[in-house]
């Protein structure tokens, strides 16, 4: 027979494990929990400061149309002679590189290529020039002057339509600052309405950019549906859109009889 416990001590009936041998229950740990230093009775300045932002989403889309253009004049000569068909060439180029510096076009814009060659009995002179404009203006008063003048003896592509690297930065650095100022007129009609006033930003963050267009046509210069002038910029304009957020501080209530006096 098991002896009695002895006075003052108590039973405890400990969990057996499924190997048979005794556990020991521990206590459960308590939960965490936040001390503040703060009275009851006085919420904490820190808390209170935190509660009092705004969070808002803005967001703008911006275009560029293209701000280059560029232009390839083709001419050549087959001669019998070397030397007629070198002048042929010769003189038509002198006559398109003046007529592109007489309208502001620089040197730095313009670039010849030239190919001679012998077919048989006769000599080939052939050449391009590639002249690129910044004034489209310029462009097509450069391009009418040619057709007029030389007519058939020289071949004028459509104009190439593009973006230079800094005209790209430029639209995305646009349409970000758009979008932020979009972002802040947002939140500060949502403080008007509320009878609050804006503060300044804690954080701003561009969340999305995207960009498109851009494209040159692939169509036929000759072909019976070739877009006009103003198509080709058209498509050749680029477009691009930003996304941000922004967290601001709210200061509080406006006082009305500042606004009275």
């Amino acid at each position: 027979m098991a002896e009695p416990p002895s006075q003052g001590a108590a039973l405890q009936r400990l969990p057996w494990s499924r190997a048979g041998s005794a556990a020991m229950a521990l206590p459960a740990p308590l939960p965490a929990r936040s001390v503040e230093l703060a009275p009851a009775s006085v919420a904490s300045p820190v808390a209170a400061a935190a509660g009092r932002e705004l969070h808002v989403s803005g967001s703008a889309e911006l275009s560029a149309g293209p701000d280059r253009a560029r232009v390839s004049v083709r001419l050549g000569s087959r001669k019998g002679a070397a030397g007629a068909a070198r002048s042929s060439v010769s003189r038509r180029l002198e006559y398109i590189a003046h007529s592109a510096r007489h309208r502001g076009v620089p040197e730095e814009n313009m670039t010849v290529t030239e190919d001679f060659s012998r077919l048989e009995n006769t000599y080939q002179m052939e050449a391009e020039v590639s002249i690129v404009f910044s004034d489209f203006g310029k462009m097509q008063n450069v391009c009418n002057l040619l057709t007029e003048k030389l007519g058939t003896s020289v071949t004028i592509s459509p104009p190439h339509f593009y973006h230079t690297p800094e005209a790209i930065d430029a639209l995305r650095r646009q349409v970000c600052v758009a979008a932020v100022g979009n972002t802040r007129q947002k939140a500060q009609e949502v403080c008007r309405l509320l009878g609050q006033s804006l503060g300044k930003p804690l954080l701003i963050r561009e969340e999305e950019t995207k960009e498109w267009g851009g494209h040159t046509d692939s169509q036929q210069p000759n072909s019976p549906d070739s877009p006009t002038l103003q198509e080709r910029i058209l498509n050749a304009t680029a477009y691009a859109s930003c996304r941000v957020f922004a967290v601001f501080e709210i200061k509080g209530k406006e006082n009305r009889r500042k606004k009275l006096l």
